[in-house]
Order: structure tokens, then C-alpha cells, then sequence
């Protein structure tokens, strides 16, 4: 792309953008397939919720005063 805008050739940009932006929407769907791939991939952390189901128990509402 960079070597096609050096030219300034507006059809050959529209086109080497083209080839990138589907080898970016290729990338993009491989990932995404490879975390739908696994289910259970919060089964497999145990300790990934935890924290924040912890957190969420220890709430207390306070009174504060904003000091400027």
C-alpha cells in the first residue's frame, strides 16, 4: 500500500486497500472463530471470575464530600 501510494495510481490504492482490508477481515475471523472454538473456555479459568464476584460482595455504599 505504501509503495502503491507513492504513484498516487488511485485505482491501484483502491485496490492494494481492498487486498489488505480482506486480509484484515480474514484475520479478524480466524480469531474470532478460535474463541467461539471453545466453549467452556471460562470453565477451564476458575479464577477468572472469582475476583470480581468477590468484589461485587464486599459493596458499600458511602457518603463523600466532592473538595475542589
Amino acid at each position: 500500500l505504501k509503495e502503491v501510494h507513492k504513484t498516487q495510481d488511485l485505482p491501484a490504492i483502491e485496490a492494494a486497500t481492498k487486498e489488505l482490508n480482506d486480509a484484515w477481515m480474514a484475520a479478524s475471523q480466524d480469531m474470532y472463530n478460535s474463541t467461539q472454538a471453545t466453549p467452556d473456555a471460562e470453565a477451564q479459568q476458575p479464577g477468572a471470575d472469582a475476583g470480581a464476584q468477590a468484589g461485587a460482595e464486599n459493596v458499600t455504599d458511602a457518603e463523600f464530600e466532592e473538595v475542589k
